[in-house]
């Protein structure tokens, strides 16, 4: 195979610098096979969707999040659950990457999803809702592994580093499957120059 890694976009639906769901991302960078790179891009810089920025093709940083969209085999994102739905900073993103209609960045892209909460869900509610509003918009979603990591507290160092052996296969396995859907669904590697860089936080 191409010696060129798959390129995998991570994006944390919880912009807390110590979040669990930065800690799943940094575990799956560190997961990843040697030919599968992972880059954390950090959405709270996207300002909030409004139709009236879109004409030219929206604001630079929108143009930027979506150039590292195209530019990515796939995208991977963690998200916690905040009232039973997905974050406002998650969905805001996903609303700029929807758009225009019908031609989404996201269309026919891998897009796998995991998540972990403080309490029992997992963050099965938004990562169900997350996955409708990612097939209605073209994606394609990765089915398994399901990876839902309840009462993360308990589960994440103080440095918010993974220690669960059992998680951490979990997050393995899925990396490998959305570079199997990309294996399936892209045959050539995109341009280079993907605008987001590794991340460890």
């Amino acid at each position: 195979m191409d010696n060129k890694p798959f390129r995998i976009l991570a994006l944390a639906g919880s912009l807390r610098q110590g979040s669990y769901n930065r800690g799943l991302l940094r575990a799956a960078q560190e997961l990843a096979p040697d030919w599968v790179e992972v880059q954390f891009l950090d959405i709270g810089v996207l300002p909030f969707f409004n139709q009236d920025l879109e004409p030219g093709g929206g604001p630079e940083v929108v143009q930027r999040f979506k150039e590292a969209i195209s530019n990515a085999n796939a995208v991977l994102i963690a998200t916690p659950e905040y009232n039973g739905a997905v974050p406002g900073v998650l969905a805001n993103a996903i609303d700029w990457a929807s758009r225009p209609p019908g031609h989404s960045v996201l269309r026919n892209k891998p897009v796998a999803v995991m998540g972990a909460v403080l309490g029992r869900s997992g963050s099965a509610n938004a990562q169900a809702a997350l996955r409708g509003t990612l097939g209605r918009i073209g994606a394609i979603v990765v089915p398994d592994p399901q990876v839902l990591v309840p009462h993360a507290s308990r589960v994440f160092d103080e440095q918010v580093n993974l220690r669960d052996e059992g998680i951490r296969e979990q997050i393995r396995q899925l990396v490998e499957a959305v570079a199997d859907w990309c294996r399936r669904v892209q045959p050539d590697e995109p341009s280079s120059g993907v605008s987001a860089t590794s991340s460890s936080s």
